[in-house]
């Protein structure tokens, strides 16, 4: 059925599934025309390059070295909260969701097409423990090293159909954990 649609040079995958819906929506009953909905809400929001279109959408999580809860005073969580997303805005990562724990960190993220995961984790975790210790000397006393993070990290590809879900969990960390702050100056 996609040899019978006009294809102009110009267009993308998702103008053909338009322009070719209409007749496949009579043979597929309605599937088709809710694929094409789909894809259309998305158009906007996928990275467009030279050779190079879609997106790359990541869970990440990662913990403090021995899981000390470092970050369970306020200031504390917004000052590691600033420092990741200064390391994010410095390489091109987008932060779609953000969690911050008083012993590990919880995220979702648009990562470039051409950056590894595992490249986009050495740069947030390297660059917010270095921002983090420059911001809050005291740290250093727990971490003489200025060793923030512990080694392992979790990071798992997501799509457009499961990120409301890992979004919903990831802002919900706070009941799920039982977390109390602090809040003192």
């Amino acid at each position: 059925m996609v040899a019978h649609c006009k294809i102009r040079r110009s267009d993308n995958y998702l103008v053909l599934n338009k322009l070719c819906g209409a007749r496949q929506r009579a043979s597929r009953g309605g599937k088709m025309e809710q694929q094409t909905q789909f894809s259309e809400s998305y158009a906007n929001k996928y990275e467009r390059g030279n050779h190079i279109v879609g997106i790359s959408m990541w869970d990440f999580e990662w913990v403090t070295k021995y899981r000390y809860k470092m970050f369970r005073k306020w200031k504390y969580r917004k000052l590691i909260e600033a420092c990741i997303r200064r390391a994010a805005s410095l390489h091109g990562i987008k932060w779609i969701e953000l969690n911050v724990q008083p012993e590990h960190i919880q995220g979702t993220a648009a990562i470039p097409m051409t950056m590894a995961p595992t490249k986009a984790l050495q740069f947030l975790k390297g660059i917010s423990s270095r921002l983090f210790f420059l911001h809050h000397e005291k740290a250093g006393l727990r971490y003489p090293k200025h060793h923030l993070w512990g080694r392992g990290k979790v990071a798992s590809s997501i799509g457009f159909v499961q990120i409301d879900y890992v979004n919903e969990y990831i802002r919900n960390q706070d009941a799920h954990h039982g977390t109390v702050w602090i809040m003192e100056e």
